[in-house]
């Protein structure tokens, strides 16, 4: 059967099937444009648990996702499928978060030995933990783009699109990340890790050179350390607070217009990577580290657009820190994102 059997086969408007993909769709990785990276990943999380089953949430909350997008109507027959869920690295995930708490309970009580083993030889055991993670996704990343598809990483906490954004540095002589999140993500080895998930945008700007521009937008938690390397890397990174944003809105100022200057500040090629704690609170309450403030739903989707509509090439996304509830509200609007996402990239 090719590609145009199965979509004149399918039918959009019918709900979605047990042995379904993603949204529903019938196609596997062969039929389709779009191909998801899931990471199970949360090892340096350093307040709320969680987002390792973002993936399996995000997934789930896709059956309830109607196809006919206001923005990309067609986006669907472009064919958008999920790798498996790897249970290596889940495994992996469970086994090394065990050791990171024990040593961020060590860090609290003044303790450097735990059990006979020391703290320090501890922390090398994550840190190498998620070096083999990191070394994962940038192979997954690889391995499908050769394949001539489109890549977006789905997390897990916000360490996870390191390794994609390494590779995409291999790819690209220059390109640009416009950073959707409550926080900077700029901290030196927070709490000692390396990779961790406060650290992923330090690590990609020390690790990635080819990146000429990190754009971030929402912030509103962030330290003095992260505020001072954004004074020194100024010409590097520009920052659109979330208070600035909300400032300039409440004397009058258009999102559209706010939109666009954050637009403006990127280069040609772009990587998005969102958070998903730059939205609402309320849109995702089970979120790592929650922040009162950020966007609501149809001002973050209208970002989206306007990018997509300003002629720059948007060569990647990672969607991170969807942790779900018991009652699956953050699936759900996690995987809302993720097809606005699919459709920034593909449609």
């Amino acid at each position: 059967m090719t590609k145009d059997d199965m979509i004149a086969a399918f039918d959009p408007n019918a709900a979605a099937g047990q042995d379904s993909g993603i949204y529903g769709l019938p196609f596997g990785p062969e039929f389709s444009d779009v191909v998801l990276v899931p990471v199970p990943w949360e090892v340096t999380v350093s307040y709320g648990g969680g987002t390792s089953t973002g993936p399996e949430a995000i997934l789930e909350g896709s059956m309830q996702v109607d196809l006919h997008h206001h923005d990309y109507p067609e986006l669907w027959k472009r064919g958008i499928h999920m790798d498996i869920i790897p249970e290596q690295l889940s495994e992996l995930n469970h086994k090394t978060r065990v050791l990171a708490e024990q040593v961020i309970e060590a860090e609290a009580e003044g303790k450097s030995v735990i059990n006979g083993v020391s703290v320090d030889e501890l922390r090398d055991k994550v840190n190498a933990a998620c070096d083999v993670m990191n070394a994962w996704v940038k192979k997954q990343c690889d391995f499908w783009l050769k394949q001539g598809k489109l890549v977006g990483v789905v997390g897990g906490d916000h360490s996870v699109p390191l390794g994609y954004l390494e590779l995409q540095g291999e790819r690209h002589e220059n390109f640009g990340i416009l950073q959707i999140d409550a926080h900077m993500d700029l901290r030196q080895a927070y709490e000692g890790f390396t990779f961790s998930h406060a650290s992923i945008f330090y690590n990609t700007l020390q690790r990635v050179p080819q990146v000429s521009k990190l754009v971030q937008v929402g912030i509103r938690d962030y330290c003095k350390q992260e505020a001072d390397f954004v004074s020194e890397q100024s010409s590097r990174i520009s920052v659109f607070f979330d208070q600035q944003i909300r400032r300039q809105m409440f004397k009058g100022h258009t999102w559209d217009n706010i939109c666009n200057e954050i637009v403006a500040a990127l280069p040609q090629k772009i990587h998005l990577s969102v958070d998903i704690d730059g939205l609402n609170p309320q849109l995702c309450p089970n979120t790592g580290t929650p922040v009162p403030g950020g966007f609501e739903f149809a001002e973050l989707m209208h970002l989206f657009n306007v990018l997509k509509n300003s002629g720059k090439t948007i060569i990647g996304f990672d969607l991170c820190e969807v942790a779900p509830g018991a009652d699956g509200w953050d699936g759900n609007v996690g995987a809302r994102v993720l097809y606005q996402l699919c459709g920034t990239l593909a449609g």
